[in-house]
């Protein structure tokens, strides 16, 4: 059991590290496409989730692995909170922002952007149900089929969610975004974001554990998108130069260190909920 559990893994850890760079290599052959929008784009994105159904179907695996049902019942309070935990922790780094005068408020405008929110929801929810679901849902319980410790869960499911996205950072991302969100070089902003993915990974692996769900992350992840990334790439606040690594709601250490927090807290209720049914 542990040997195909094993090999199930290696093979999609391989394809995932792969996924991009096939689709830079695409992009490179058809050059004749819309930015941002390309087919080596939509390879990059939707080869982890097709790889993990795949593994799913030739090895006569467990759907449930996946973490494809809703699991309403018992679960409403997670996908409440699924919903809270962004704005709530933005809120709080915005204060903490405006307060230090690290960032400046004076151009947000309520309108619009509940206006650009609303606009892109629906194609936002689905692009989150192909980026993470793989890595916080099917990585995390195939790992813990092989009762690896939830440190190296994190560290693993965290990692090649990062690696994942090198060629989007490095190849696809536009130079515009990059200066908007931390203005250095492109392999360093890389590093910056694996980082951070590594340490909100841990918020993700939980919440998917304590409802065996990745419906509350994709939730999680949609909010994520929609409300943090257009307050500072849509110019709606703008972070006092070099100070971007320290408060900025997208990369700030501050910020990371606050979702790092709530992620273990969710693994403390999980274990002492599982502690209480094993009682």
């Amino acid at each position: 059991m542990n040997k195909k559990v094993i090999h199930n893994i290696v093979v999609f850890i391989v394809v995932v590290i792969l996924s991009g760079w096939i689709g830079v290599l695409v992009d490179s052959v058809l050059t004749e496409q819309p930015k941002g929008d390309s087919l080596g784009m939509g390879i990059w994105l939707v080869l982890p989730m097709l790889t993990a159904i795949a593994i799913t179907i030739f090895s006569k695996g467990n759907w449930n692995d996946i973490g494809f049902k809703p699991n309403f019942k018992g679960n409403i309070k997670w996908y409440l909170i699924a919903v809270l935990i962004f704005p709530v922790v933005t809120a709080i780094v915005l204060i903490i922002g405006a307060t230090t005068k690290w960032i400046d408020l004076s151009a947000f405008d309520l309108r619009p952007f509940i206006l650009l929110f609303s606009s892109t929801l629906l194609f936002t929810f689905i692009k989150n149900i192909f980026d993470g679901t793989p890595f916080y849902g099917y990585l995390t319980s195939q790992l813990s089929k092989l009762n690896t410790n939830d440190w190296k869960i994190y560290l693993i499911v965290g990692s090649l969610w990062g690696i994942w996205h090198a060629p989007y950072f490095l190849v696809f991302l536009p130079d515009t975004v990059i200066l908007a969100v931390l203005p250095v070089s492109r392999a360093i902003f890389s590093i910056v974001f694996i980082i951070t993915i590594i340490c909100w990974s841990v918020m993700y692996v939980e919440l998917f554990r304590v409802t065996k769900s990745i419906w509350p992350c994709v939730v999680l992840h949609t909010v994520e998108d929609l409300l943090i990334n257009p307050l500072v790439i849509s110019g709606f606040i703008s972070i006092a130069a070099g100070k971007e690594i320290l408060i900025s709601p997208i990369i700030g250490i501050i910020t990371s260190i606050l979702y790092l927090l709530i992620g273990l807290g969710i693994r403390t209720y999980r274990r002492q909920a599982n502690q209480m049914t094993i009682n």
